[in-house]
């Protein structure tokens, strides 16, 4: 009986063990993977800030339902120009998971938009994006 006890508490051990081992590495997955999407928003916001003379645009532009293209997740995004010229504009769209956290984030050009017309993009995330997400305008500049 004290072998089956035995036994028994080094098997407990070693599970509590496994599952504290998978708990760290998980743990520092999710470090490695904030990183990186941190990482990314800031390139995207450098992309951003490279703009010259550009104006926000926010009421300008709309993103769409996102699907997938490929490994890839994509949202059409469109731009409709409210001036009397044509204009450009630039785009930050943040693709989000359903508790609202950044999975991703890309910039997004669309060029040539007409008075009074609307032109669409693609926005297609940098990397394979799991579960349910969706695409927001985290910026837009018109110039």
């Amino acid at each position: 009986m004290r072998r089956t006890t035995a036994a028994a508490l080094a098997l407990a051990a070693a599970t509590a063990l496994t599952l504290t081992g998978c708990d760290a590495a998980q743990e520092k997955a999710g470090d490695v993977f904030s990183s990186a999407t941190a990482a990314v928003a800031s390139a995207a916001e450098e992309k951003m800030n490279e703009v010259k003379d550009g104006v926000n645009a926010g009421g300008d532009v709309e993103a769409g339902p996102t699907s997938t293209d490929g490994d890839r997740t994509v949202a059409q995004i469109t731009a409709t120009n409210p001036k009397d010229t044509a204009v450009d504009y630039t785009i930050m769209v943040n693709f989000r998971d359903a508790e609202g956290n950044v999975l991703d984030s890309v910039v997004l050009s669309i060029s040539g938009v007409e008075p009074g017309a609307s032109k669409s993009g693609t926005a297609r995330s940098n990397r394979t994006l799991t579960g349910a997400t969706k695409a927001e305008i985290s910026q837009a500049l018109r110039h």
